[in-house]
């Protein structure tokens, strides 16, 4: 696999002499391999190798390093007390990481005894805009197509070779359910899980009713929640959820839920494009969240009716974007006005795969290429989304 700098890699980098660095997110979405690009004087060790145990056991690392990078230290009982240990009597340098493919902070409450010690950044697999910043492509039409196929996981995404993924898919979601979750669920439950997933695959952009899945798993809804909660503390899956302040006639309960790896979603073109959107605007938002301290939430907007917008993202609780995906329908949905009147001002976006020509109405709502705008959108400030 190619090595290339990370999105994260800068904020990381300035922040290593100040903080303990947990970095979290989908197992092979590259945590390691960024850690490792940091800085050249460093010491690895992995919680998952015998050896590497021991010597985590007796501390014995080289302290005359710059840094050291722990992976998978969540699997260590009572890790954050042990991290707060070394912190505290032993300090910085050399320089902390602790890498996890689950999250840190539901798995051990990490704020109670870690609190004003760490900062935490999360690490998405690869987007349009990250392989057009990092100059890995040039063109974003082809990039999105394979990004449709394969997802943007970066050893099969630098790879480019779909049957490479399909093998690569098989044993990567293995591993999560087979060996990850084995200390959360017995051997039975996960073979249910796996049929949960199966089912997930095919729902990706509709929302998902508990009462159904447990009818299909024949479990309870307090069973499908449960479950559905660890795949997404494993980062298979993420929520989201539907806004419903200010709104009237909207539900309230029922979830999305998208695949980190887009390459699972199963259904037409259209669902893997709004799939694909879904990975680009969290990662967006973790990234502001993370590196600057910015409040925005993804959510979409739905009435009981099934008036519908695919995305909505807020700050501190006022709206900031809605956005409608679309394969190639570049005609304007009628529900940006429905839910302007509640969200005046509201930058208005459709995105479009197959699109001739972008436009822009009077009021304010832009039909974009999809792959030009997921390769330079941001949410620039507090104020303001934008296009850059």
């Amino acid at each position: 696999m190619v090595n290339m700098k990370r999105y994260l890699a800068g904020a990381i980098k300035k922040d290593l002499s100040d903080k303990i660095i947990l970095i979290t997110g989908p197992r092979q979405s590259g945590k390691t391999t960024m850690s490792r690009m940091l800085i050249d004087d460093f010491d690895y060790f992995n919680f998952d190798n015998p050896d590497h145990r021991l010597d985590l056991l007796d501390r014995s690392w080289d302290r005359k390093k710059s840094l050291i990078i722990f992976d998978e230290l969540h699997k260590l009982k009572n890790w954050k007390a042990w991290i707060k240990g070394v912190y505290d009597t032993e300090g910085i340098p050399p320089a902390l990481i602790v890498t996890g493919s689950a999250k840190l902070d539901t798995y051990k409450k990490v704020g109670d005894s870690l609190a004003g010690r760490f900062f935490q950044f999360r690490l998405h697999p690869l987007d349009l805009k990250e392989l057009v910043s990092s100059g890995t492509v040039v063109d974003t039409g082809k990039a999105l197509d394979l990004l449709l196929q394969i997802g943007g996981f970066p050893e099969p995404y630098l790879k480019g070779n779909v049957q490479f993924y399909k093998r690569w898919r098989r044993s990567h979601l293995d591993i999560i359910l087979k060996q990850d979750l084995i200390d959360l669920e017995n051997v039975r439950q996960i073979t249910v899980m796996e049929t949960l997933v199966q089912l997930l695959r095919r729902r990706v952009g509709s929302p998902v009713s508990y009462s159904s899945l447990a009818r299909d798993l024949e479990v309870s809804d307090k069973t499908i929640k449960r479950w559905l909660t660890v795949l997404e503390n494993m980062y298979v899956i993420f929520r989201v959820t539907p806004y419903h302040r200010n709104i009237k006639r909207t539900l309230l309960k029922s979830p999305k839920f998208y695949f980190y790896d887009t390459g699972q979603v199963l259904g037409n073109e259209g669902a893997r494009l709004e799939n694909v959107t879904a990975c680009a605007l969290l990662k967006e938002i973790q990234f502001r969240e993370d590196c600057f301290g910015d409040a925005l939430r993804l959510h979409y907007l739905r009435t009981k009716d099934g008036k519908e917008i695919d995305f909505f993202v807020t700050e501190e609780g006022r709206g900031q974007l809605m956005l409608e995906v679309k394969w190639a329908d570049d005609s304007r949905n009628r529900n940006f006005s429905l839910f302007e009147q509640y969200f005046p001002g509201t930058w208005k976006v459709q995105l479009v795969k197959e699109l001739d020509r972008e436009k822009m109405y009077p009021d304010g709502t832009e039909i974009r290429q999809a792959h030009s705008w997921l390769s330079a959108f941001s949410f620039s400030s507090k104020t303001a989304l934008s296009a850059t």
